[in-house]
C-alpha cells in the first residue's frame, strides 16, 4: 500500500553496527542494509510489538538469504533472543504508524518554531502537539541530572540489565551510579566509523545500547580472565574506563 513506510535514518549505512555485521557476514555492508530493511518490513508487516513468537532465526536468515544475519544482529544489539521468541528492541520508535506519527509531530514542531521566531509570538512549542502528544510529553518526562539535562536514567538501567544479564546487576539507581551516568550523558564521543572515527554524542539511549554491545563483545569484561573478574555498571560507566570500552582497549584481551 502507498501509505505502509519504514522510518530509515541516513546514517545507517555509515553505523558501527552495518560495518561491523559486513565484517562477520563477509558481504558487502550496503547489502546489509538492503537486508536489514527486509527484516525491519516483516516485522512490520507481520508483528504488532516486534515480536515473533512463532519465527525463528533461521527461517528470517531464509529471508533475507544470509546464513547467521541474525545472529549478527543479535551480536550488534538489533535484535534479541532470549531463547523462546526473537524481537526487535524500541520496535514502536522506527516502525508503523508510531513512527509515523511522531515524524510529523516533530515536523509540526519545527514549523511552529519557525513560525513563532518570525512573528515574537511567546507561545510554548507545545502547543503545537497534538492533544495526545502533549498528555505523553508531560507524563513521560525523565529524571534530571545534576547540571539541568534530561537523563533516561531508567531506561539505561534497563538496558544494562537487558543487554548484560551475565554481569552484576544494579537494581538500585544509587546517586554514585546516577552521578556516573549523568556525566557520561554530557560528554561527546570519537567513535570508529568507515572513514576513520567520528564524533558521536553520548546522549542518545542508540548510543548506550552501542556501548553496553561493546561490554558485551569483550570476552575481560564479562569474565574471560585469570581471575573470573567481571565488571559492573559503575566500572564501565567511570570515565577513564568508559573512554577505554569506547576504544576497543579490551575487545581482544583473554
Amino acid at each position: 500500500m502507498a501509505g505502509d513506510w519504514l522510518k530509515f535514518e541516513k546514517s545507517t549505512s555509515d553505523k558501527p553496527e552495518v560495518w561491523a555485521m559486513a565484517d562477520q557476514l563477509a558481504i558487502d555492508p550496503d547489502a546489509v542494509v538492503g537486508k536489514l530493511l527486509r527484516v525491519w518490513a516483516w516485522f512490520d508487516e507481520q508483528s504488532e510489538e516486534g515480536n515473533a513468537p512463532s519465527v525463528s532465526k533461521s527461517l528470517l536468515d531464509r529471508r533475507v538469504g544470509v546464513s547467521g544475519f541474525c545472529d549478527a544482529m543479535v551480536l550488534c544489539g538489533w535484535m534479541l533472543d532470549d531463547g523462546k521468541e526473537v524481537t526487535l528492541p524500541n520496535f514502536d520508535r522506527h516502525n508503523g504508524k508510531t513512527a509515523k506519527n511522531r515524524s510529523l509531530t516533530a515536523k509540526r514542531v519545527a514549523k511552529h518554531k519557525v513560525k513563532t521566531n518570525a512573528t515574537g509570538n511567546g507561545d510554548s512549542v507545545t502547543n503545537a502537539l497534538p492533544r495526545e502528544e502533549k498528555r505523553r510529553e508531560e507524563n513521560n518526562k525523565p529524571p534530571i541530572s545534576p547540571k539541568g539535562e534530561s537523563v533516561p536514567f531508567s531506561e539505561i538501567f534497563a538496558l544494562y540489565h537487558e543487554m548484560l544479564p551475565e554481569l552484576p546487576p544494579a537494581p538500585n539507581q544509587t546517586e554514585k551510579r546516577k552521578k556516573n551516568i549523568s556525566q557520561r550523558w554530557r560528554e561527546t564521543v570519537k567513535v570508529p566509523s568507515a572513514d576513520g572515527f567520528k564524533e558521536m554524542p553520548c546522549n542518545d539511549l542508540d548510543f548506550w545500547r552501542r556501548f553496553f554491545n561493546r561490554v558485551r563483545n569483550s570476552p575481560h569484561l564479562m569474565g574471560e580472565n585469570e581471575r573470573s573478574w567481571q565488571a559492573n555498571l559503575e566500572w564501565i560507566t567511570k570515565k577513564e574506563n568508559f573512554y577505554k570500552i569506547i576504544e576497543g582497549n579490551y575487545v581482544r584481551d583473554k
